[in-house]
């Protein structure tokens, strides 16, 4: 049996009291002070994880204790060194191959000298991150009565290895493509490189709202701390998936329009019966905040790597090759993975839910003719 290990961090103030219960209740400069100085620890015990013909794996979720703003603000070389110490505890616990999780697989150049610093191979999971994203994109696109054959698909973050993947292979499916991201002159030449490969017209901008005013389908993939889709900006009946932590869609989408779709796009259904148990507190579990039996894709990579006895470094850097993910995305299936239940706004989305936004969308559409007549 081979056995994994995954870096993790929390995404947020009232995140880290999930790897640290003593934590709760604390200011917030003793918290921020808390995170710089405390060593990586091993947080959770993954057991359980099962394939239908009988494989298994067993790992250990390892926790590099920074806030998303600190890996990307904090001296490199020191957040190089926090990454590397969580893996090397993984290594120490039997881990034959490591996962970056969050934004330790987006500091830097994407894992490619932590894998070099290390001993065992290193994977971002980006490659199963990007397969589940789309398929969760065009799943919710077939639940709002959207034919994504004609509509405009907004990326933002394309310029990112996971926007880039997305965009080649979100094309074959669409009938537009808007690219989005902040740095307008590496914009401007990813899309002169990209928009000839494309079956289909593409345009680019820097303005999110602008991009998102457009398209009926929108896919977010940055490294944005805070919130970046408002929803004063979405078409009546949108669909947007969200492949980002933390979060880039505004919490005020889901009180302000009930008429569009938001889905968070990389959750798997585990092969099995998983458990993740606190190595502290044994016996306890460990709330990944996510429903049962269910991990984020990026996770289920490194175990699918794992599973597969593929001890290699799948997925690295800010390239991504679009072959690699629909390898991955086979040997998940082989592996019993699953696309997980829609999720958004840390809550499950029902039939009723569903239905409810699309009975939302109908209306808010014949509220708009009516105004127009």
């Amino acid at each position: 049996m081979r056995k994994f290990c995954f870096v993790i961090h929390p995404l947020s103030l009232a995140d880290i009291a999930r790897y640290e219960p003593g934590a709760k209740g604390k200011g917030e400069p003793i918290l921020r002070k808390i995170m710089e100085w405390m060593p990586p620890w091993a947080v959770v015990h993954v057991t359980g994880v099962r394939t239908p013909d009988g494989r298994e794996t067993e790992g250990w979720f390892v926790a590099a204790p920074l806030l998303p703003e600190q890996l990307i603000a904090l001296p490199r070389d020191e957040v190089y060194a926090r990454i590397q110490r969580a893996i090397e505890i993984g290594i120490e616990l039997g881990a034959e191959i490591a996962g970056l999780g969050a934004f330790t697989a987006v500091v830097g150049d994407g894992g490619v000298t932590i894998n070099q610093r290390v001993g065992i191979p290193v994977t971002t999971g980006n490659s199963l991150t990007i397969a589940a994203g789309l398929q969760s994109l065009f799943r919710g696109a077939d639940e709002m009565g959207v034919d994504a054959s004609q509509a405009t698909l907004a990326v933002i973050g394309a310029t990112g290895s996971i926007g880039g993947a997305c965009i080649e292979l979100a094309a074959e499916r669409v009938g537009k493509i808007v690219m989005v991201a902040r740095n307008e002159t590496r914009l401007r030449k990813f899309h002169a490189q990209k928009a000839p490969e494309l079956p289909v017209p593409s345009s680019y901008t820097t303005d999110i709202g602008a991009a998102v005013r457009q398209a009926q389908l929108v896919l977010t993939a940055t490294s944005a701390t805070q919130d970046v889709i408002e929803p004063e900006d979405l078409q009546t009946g949108a669909v947007v998936c969200e492949l980002s932590l933390p979060h880039d869609v505004s919490r005020r989408v889901a009180l302000e329009r009930p008429d569009v779709l938001v889905t968070e796009g990389g959750n798997m259904l585990l092969p099995g019966n998983p458990r993740f148990e606190r190595v502290r507190e044994p016996g306890t579990e460990f709330d990944l905040n996510l429903p049962p039996r269910t991990a984020l894709a990026c996770m289920s990579e490194t175990m699918v790597l794992a599973l597969e006895d593929r001890l290699e470094p799948f997925t690295l850097g800010r390239g991504i090759d679009v072959a690699r993910v629909r390898e991955m995305a086979a040997m998940a299936q082989r592996c019993g993975f699953e696309l997980a239940g829609m999720r958004a706004f840390d809550a499950a989305i029902d039939r009723a839910k569903i239905e409810a936004t699309r009975a939302a969308a109908q209306a808010r559409r014949a509220r708009t003719v009516a105004q127009h007549v």
